[in-house]
């Protein structure tokens, strides 16, 4: 009985958090704001957080299954965009993904001095806050080296959220109209979309998300989901293409799930982290904008594009930002899947010829 209390509680504070996300997201689009309904809704969440998280809120967990079927949703609609073109720009990939490896290497120790001269953290808490991408790991790896967890896991999902932050609002400045909802989609002009075509994109989803699982893609979440529906979407056999109503949902659930980690953060704690990442940011950002200069001088690739897959966001919601401008989804999500295998693998790897236990 009373873990049935508990789902039904869980479903209902779910619901409602959607709902005021979706209140949230609408208000941001009238506002014209970029990427409105994640934006808008990550808002309406941490202001939630905010004013119940001691109440209704407290102990609150949002469901991270029904989050991973909207981010397989949004994998799905990063594959309809693959199209052969990006076969033809393996050379200059080759090219962009090894910059990549030193754009890493640089940001990470940018970070590191950021975080432990300027915040003044312990060797681990720098070191593992400083890594500019594999949220999860990052989180494992520095628990397990004897970093300060709350520290690092505030510093970490506030990467994410400066980022997909500041990254849209500076290309409105830079565009002169604000990023849109999704892959040029407008609210104004949805496409139908029958049962069967929503039948084909869920199992594309689903099958997406096992297959990762089973062969333990990195980022799996929205990778699996991503190659099926290219592999598909090449053949030219199903079109899978998402309404905007559809993907909008999928930005409301991203975006609740990432307002949601304000909770626990006391005022003192969010200002002195939040100033940090706010250095720590602009410093990956100005660093990826050099990268994306050059190389788009090198490969002749558009520096919007390069700009965006070298922006150091999550691999979801900086993919969502690409889809939001069309500018070469598959192309992003592929940079910043790399960015968090270099991360990982070097991070790892370096961790084990340093002693992070001395301060």
């Amino acid at each position: 009985m009373q873990g049935t209390t508990l789902t039904l509680r869980m479903i209902v504070l779910t619901a409602a958090l959607l709902v005021l996300g979706g209140i949230g997201g609408l208000l941001a689009q009238f506002l014209r704001l970029p990427m409105p309904f994640m934006l808008g809704s990550l808002a309406s969440a941490a202001l939630a957080v905010a004013l119940f998280q001691h109440g209704a809120l407290r102990d609150y967990r949002f469901p991270m299954r029904f989050r991973t079927g909207f981010i397989g949703l949004i994998g799905v609609m990063i594959g309809t965009q693959v199209e052969p073109e990006l076969l033809r720009e393996a050379g200059d990939l080759i090219l962009t993904l090894s910059a990549l490896a030193v754009f890493v290497v640089l940001a990470h120790f940018g970070n590191y001095m950021i975080f432990r001269r300027l915040g003044g953290y312990k060797k681990a808490t720098a070191y593992f806050a400083g890594m500019p991408g594999g949220l999860m790991e990052s989180l494992v790896m520095g628990e397990r080296a004897g970093a300060e967890l709350p520290l690092l896991t505030a510093q970490q999902f506030l990467r994410i959220i400066i980022v997909i932050t500041f990254v849209p609002l500076g290309l409105s400045l830079w565009l002169g109209h604000p990023v849109g909802s999704a892959a040029g989609l407008t609210p104004s002009a949805p496409e139908p979309v029958t049962p069967l075509a929503l039948l084909l994109i869920g199992l594309a989803a689903a099958g997406g998300l096992g297959i990762a699982k089973v062969i333990r893609l990195p980022a799996g979440q929205i990778t699996g989901p991503l190659l099926l529906a290219g592999a598909v979407t090449l053949t030219g056999a199903v079109d899978l293409h998402l309404p905007f109503w559809l993907i909008a949902v999928a930005q409301v659930v991203v975006g609740c799930s990432l307002g949601l980690r304000f909770s626990g953060m006391t005022g003192a704690m969010l200002r002195r982290c939040a100033g940090l990442s706010v250095i720590s940011v602009l410093w990956m950002l100005i660093l990826g904008a050099g990268f994306a200069a050059a190389l788009s001088l090198a490969t002749g690739l558009p520096f919007l594009q390069l700009m965006i897959s070298y922006s150091p966001g999550g691999v979801t919601e900086m993919s969502v930002i690409a889809l939001s401008l069309a500018a070469n989804p598959a192309l992003v999500s592929l940079h910043h899947v790399v960015r968090i295998l270099f991360t990982v693998v070097f991070m790892g790897l370096a961790e084990r010829r340093l002693d992070l236990s001395r301060d």
